[in-house]
């Protein structure tokens, strides 16, 4: 090629540079400069010059990235009010790549043209920040790993950006783990700084290998009077796991994040869960010297769960009702024909509604519930069906059995929307569900139809196992309430206990007030995370004869004591908090801190506690949680460093504020 006496350069070797994909190098007497192959302008080409100031040009080439050059024309021509440009971007390559990059701030006319041309003078193409972008996204969204193998993906990145290599899967697995290792750190030191306690909850997950699985997660109100959510752990169990092994686990999780010294309430999601997992996580907090009470509070069972867990009582006595049900529906939703004369018989039996007859998923309960419902409605119609098979039609009685369970699983699918879709589902909000539930069992065990009452019996049978357990967690939260205070327990356990109420009533006062004696006494070590162990105190004298030493330490517990004592009475003898759908609990005890000191400490623990493990999206599936299975061929380690680090990654990227685990720059739009 020539150009103007011009010669071009014939290399007997390759550059090596990429670069030079979209040069040609040319000499022109002395000189040596390259010629840009899509808009032949004219740059340095020494070898002295190196090729930032050509990759740089690549990043602005007009021709390259199809632009007329009329649009920068008439761009040029616009009002300097209605151009959009951006800041020189420079990068330092000594800057460290997790700095955060402060944004520029553009301004954005609505009637801005398409064609308007971004000026960027200046940028840099950092392979590694890519390497690690490309990682964290697959994280975030939870892409599998192997995507960066497909054929699509290495097309749509060479096209966008030519300059990145893309690597191969284990290079990306390592980035995953390089993330998870920083992000773990960020997170360790976060709840070591913490000043409130923490509660962990035990989640069991599934795999479609069968495999078992346990999520530990960490529950607490930070510092901003926010509750907070993290998953710590995401432990791949043995097939042949045990009790033992499983408090091991739960065990190893709190030493390795070391928070045993914060620690204030396990939350389990089974009730049936052996009892000896929580005495040998209380014997490990002892060893620590760190439990704060006599665990009364620690042992928490998920509310939710055993909700799922009498509902499925309910379903197995209705099996065979439901089976029917479910065949009956399926034939009228078989054909359009049979569907005209179902409509028929609708009319001709007088019926008013305007639902539509629906086929549950049975393994997601409160489709039943809708399955059940409707079909009680057009209960007339079903029997008028001709041609219906003898062995799908419903007696009497077996649609008496189902209006009855219809009745029971409306309340628990109420219950469990409350719990599931509370958006920050603090402790309190669970007493008042509870104790209805309660009532509603006694009440049905005193049915006189005995197929209710006999499955009322069975079902109160395991809620009073749970009851047992959580009943003072539940009440403590209830009355940290302003709204309800002693009065929601006075009025509750009035219709549950009758005559002995008094009495358990009680036993919820004496369970509270000695919780804020044991606040009162370690408050100073609690608030400041200092050093002083429960039970020992500062000595003024350095005299090993001092005879008031056990003064001292009189005076101080007695104090301490009467402290705890006014703080509490004065919080329960005012009156209540009037009640209002915009209430916000954890907004009211930060404002409200400077007037009950100790007592705000206490509410900031209990409140933070997690009373159901259930999320929104399995709140009715009878199987648990299941492990996606993109995940289930990584290896342990790998599986864990995803899951937890986008959960750290989504909390992050919910955030309007910068934050430092984001390396790309961002760009803020401000509009007008």
């Amino acid at each position: 090629m020539e150009v103007a006496n011009e010669t071009v350069i014939k290399k007997p070797k390759r550059l090596t540079s990429v670069v030079w994909n979209h040069f040609e190098r040319v000499r022109k007497a002395d000189l040596c400069y390259a010629v840009c192959v899509h808009c032949n302008k004219k740059l340095s080409g020494s070898s002295n010059s190196g090729t930032t100031h050509l990759r740089n040009h690549l990043m602005r080439c007009l021709k390259r990235f199809n632009y007329d050059v009329s649009q920068l024309l008439s761009a040029k021509k616009r009002k300097k009010e209605n151009t959009l440009t951006i800041a020189n971007i420079s990068y330092d390559e000594g800057q460290r790549k997790e700095e955060y990059l402060k944004p520029t701030i553009v301004k954005y006319e609505p009637e801005q043209r398409k064609d308007e041309v971004f000026n960027v003078q200046s940028s840099w193409f950092d392979q590694d920040r890519s390497r690690l972008d490309l990682a964290r996204m697959i994280i975030l969204h939870g892409y599998p790993l192997a995507m960066v193998e497909h054929v699509g993906f290495k097309v749509f990145v060479k096209n966008l950006q030519p300059l990145f290599d893309v690597v191969p899967n284990s290079t990306v697995e390592l980035s995953c783990m390089e993330i998870y290792g920083k992000e773990r750190q960020k997170v360790h030191d976060m709840l070591s700084k913490l000043k409130g306690r923490i509660n962990l909850a035990v989640e069991m997950w599934s795999s479609p290998e069968n495999t078992n699985h346990v999520c530990m997660m960490a529950h607490y109100i930070g510092d901003d009077w926010k509750l907070q959510k993290k998953i710590l752990n995401f432990v791949t169990l043995d097939s042949s796991h045990t009790d033992d092994l499983l408090s091991g686990v739960i065990i190893k999780c709190l030493m390795d994040w070391d928070i045993g010294s914060k620690l204030f309430a396990v939350t389990l999601d089974d009730c049936s869960t052996n009892d000896d997992i929580v005495l040998r996580i209380k014997e490990q907090i002892l060893e620590n010297k760190s439990r704060l009470s006599n665990g009364q509070l620690l042992d928490v069972r998920s509310a939710a769960h055993v909700l799922n867990s009498i509902v499925q009582d309910a379903m197995e006595a209705l099996r065979v009702v439901l089976q029917k049900i479910r065949g009956t529906v399926r034939y009228v939703k078989s054909s359009q024909s049979i569907q005209g004369k179902f409509k028929e018989m609708v009319l001709q039996t007088g019926i008013n509604s305007q639902k539509n007859l629906v086929l549950d998923c049975p393994i997601r309960w409160n489709s039943t519930y809708l399955m059940l419902e409707t079909a009680i409605e057009y209960r007339n119609a079903f029997c008028q069906l001709p041609d219906l098979d003898l062995d799908l039609a419903l007696s009497d009685e077996e649609w008496e059995w189902a209006s009855s369970i219809t009745g029971c699983l409306k309340l628990f699918v109420e219950i469990i929307n409350v719990f599931s879709s509370n958006k920050c589902p603090t402790a309190n909000i669970y007493f008042p569900e509870i104790c209805h539930v309660h009532i509603q069992l006694i009440d049905w065990c005193k049915s006189p139809d005995n197929f209710l009452s006999s499955l009322a019996a069975k079902m109160k049978a395991k809620f009073n196992k749970y009851w047992s357990k959580c009943s003072l967690s539940l009440a403590v939260a209830a009355i940290l309430d302003p709204r309800f205070k002693m009065k929601l327990v006075e009025y509750y356990y009035s219709q549950i206990y009758g005559s002995t109420a008094l009495e358990r009533i009680k036993e919820v006062s004496d369970g509270l007030k000695e919780l804020f004696s044991t606040y009162s006494i370690c408050s100073t070590l609690m608030d400041q995370g200092s050093a002083l162990p429960l039970g020992s105190l500062p000595s003024s004298s350095n005299d090993g004869r001092d005879r008031l030493k056990g003064f001292d330490k009189f005076l101080h517990e007695t104090s301490q004591s009467q402290t705890a004592i006014s703080d509490l009475e004065k919080y329960l003898d005012e009156p209540v908090f009037p009640r209002n759908c915009n209430f916000n609990i954890l907004n009211w005890w930060r404002v409200h801190t400077p007037r009950y000191p100790i007592l705000s400490m206490m509410a900031r623990d209990v409140l933070g506690t997690p009373m159901s493990t259930v999320s929104q999206e399995s709140a009715f599936h009878a199987g648990g949680r299941v492990l996606d299975s993109c995940r289930c061929p990584l290896t342990p380690e790998t599986r864990q460093a995803l899951i937890c680090t986008q959960d750290w990654l989504r909390i992050q990227s919910d955030d309007p504020g910068p934050s430092s685990s984001h390396y790309a720059l961002p760009l803020y739009v401000e509009t007008n």
